[in-house]
């Protein structure tokens, strides 16, 4: 590991989940302090580690020696390679469970998933790794803490995210639709499964991309506890950092998923991932970890109503409800997930024109003096991307503008869906919160003089001088 990973590495969010406990009455400095460092992580390297108790990391340390176990004494049939559950219904995303294996990417896998009992192909129960169901409820806890600090930290109600999640404990003959993976990659024996058929699509239900390189779980939450590195996660930048190389004996890795990117409006990006374990030729037990992962039940809808209802801006894109049965089977691209990535600024072409006046400006460059409307649509433009935009920044805001008449219908209300974030980010009272280029000229100077007080003085001047 090179100096900058390092680094990168002791940058990412770390709390301890006793921190995290929510309690009531106001919130404590140390609980604002840890879900900041929290979603802090989350919004920068789409990753954080958290601490568990003691009893709760020796027992998934316990877990991962009973998967090496586990995967060292089973072998290899041609009926394995794409069980899953050994019938037809099992192979519902929902309903994956006991043992597979994709030979393609080196990796075996055992799914726990209670309110199935999976069977080997002549009938017999399957005997699992130990623990699961113990290790099963010590995370869905965690993952569940985690869910409702990224609640507070967006306004969201406590519990806002209950309805999408499985009742606590299961009703009877419900099914847990979040599940517990014990997973082994590169096993030396595997290179001996080569050649049977290409693992079962149950899991890859759960990715967005079939590309191992590029790899997003369609989950709300993922938690990761491993016995060697080896997950990578690309950070804002495009990079790829090593989040689980530097983990102590009671971390875990938690990263969120394309579902939660989809409740929450995009305001929490899911996490691009992928796993390089190297050269273990010399290990004859490959590197194995425990995966949870949390999902929404399968008869739920995922909307944007709740981040509306706190005051955040909604795009269209997330405007619509969907049936989670639905969204798991919706295939995505790239470009869909991020078009921010691949495409220009929608506002490029008026920053390149405000660029460009100024330059010939600069120059010296006789040329005739811009209408009144358009300057003022160029310097909104302008302090948009240098003050506005910094400031949403520093807070982990995403600025999400409402349309013009439906702003200006509730703007004197005391209950307006954009209040949280035009506090936040200082926006002057009576301006409409849309995009500064589609105000109208009164609301543009009010604009520009809340964030550059004294702007219109200093137009004036500039313009007497050039008389």
């Amino acid at each position: 590991m090179d100096d900058a990973e390092a680094n990168i590495l002791a940058s990412l969010g770390r709390v301890r989940l006793c921190d995290l406990a929510a309690a009531d009455g106001l919130p404590s400095d140390g609980y604002k302090m840890c879900v900041s460092a929290l979603t802090q992580s989350l919004a920068q390297y789409s990753a954080a580690v958290v601490e568990l108790p003691p009893a709760d990391g020796a027992l998934l340390r316990s877990g991962l020696d009973s998967a090496r176990l586990f995967f060292h004494q089973r072998g290899y049939g041609s009926g394995e390679a794409g069980g899953g559950g050994g019938s037809g219904d099992a192979r519902e995303w929902c309903k994956t469970s006991g043992y597979y294996a994709d030979p393609q990417m080196w990796l075996e896998m055992y799914d726990f998933r209670p309110g199935i009992t999976p069977v080997e192909p002549n009938g017999v129960a399957e005997l699992p790794p130990s623990g699961l169901p113990d290790m099963f409820s010590v995370l869905g806890k965690v993952s569940r803490e985690v869910l409702d600090a990224i609640s507070f930290s967006l306004n969201l109600r406590s519990s806002t995210f209950t309805e999408l999640l499985d009742n606590i404990p299961l009703r009877s003959q419900e099914v847990s639709s979040s599940v517990l993976s014990a997973c082994c990659h590169s096993r030396p024996s595997m290179e001996g499964a080569q050649q049977h058929s290409v693992a079962s699509q149950d899991d890859e239900q759960l990715l967005v991309f079939s590309d191992q390189e590029n790899q997003i779980d369609k989950t709300l939450l993922t938690l990761v506890k491993s016995d060697r590195s080896g997950l990578y996660i690309k950070d804002l930048q495009g990079r790829w950092i090593l989040v689980d190389g530097d983990l102590g004996p009671l971390d875990i890795v938690v990263y969120p998923g394309l579902a939660l990117y989809r409740e929450t409006a995009g305001y929490v990006n899911p996490a691009v991932h992928k796993t390089e374990v190297g050269n273990l030729q010399e290990c004859m037990f490959g590197r194995c970890s425990l995966v949870f992962k949390l999902m929404p039940r399968s008869v739920a809808r995922l909307s944007g109503e709740e981040m509306r209802a706190a005051g955040h801006g909604v795009d269209a894109q997330f405007q619509v409800p969907i049936l989670v049965n639905d969204f798991m089977q919706t295939e995505h691209s790239a470009n869909q997930l991020f078009p921010k990535n691949n495409e220009p600024s929608p506002h490029v072409e008026q920053e390149a024109s405000y660029n460009f006046v100024m330059k010939r400006k600069k120059e010296g460059r006789k040329t005739k003096a811009l209408p009144p409307s358009k300057r003022l649509r160029l310097e909104a433009q302008r302090v948009l991307k240098e003050r506005v935009q910094d400031i949403a920044d520093k807070k982990g805001i995403k600025l999400r503008f409402c349309s013009l008449r439906d702003c200006e219908s509730h703007i004197k209300s005391l209950d307006r869906p954009c209040e949280n974030i035009r506090t936040e980010i200082g926006w002057p009272p009576g301006v409409p919160f849309v995009h500064p280029h589609d105000l109208p000229n009164k609301a543009k100077l009010m604009f520009l003089e809340a964030y550059e007080p004294g702007w219109t003085a200093s137009q004036q001047d500039l313009e007497s001088r050039s008389l």
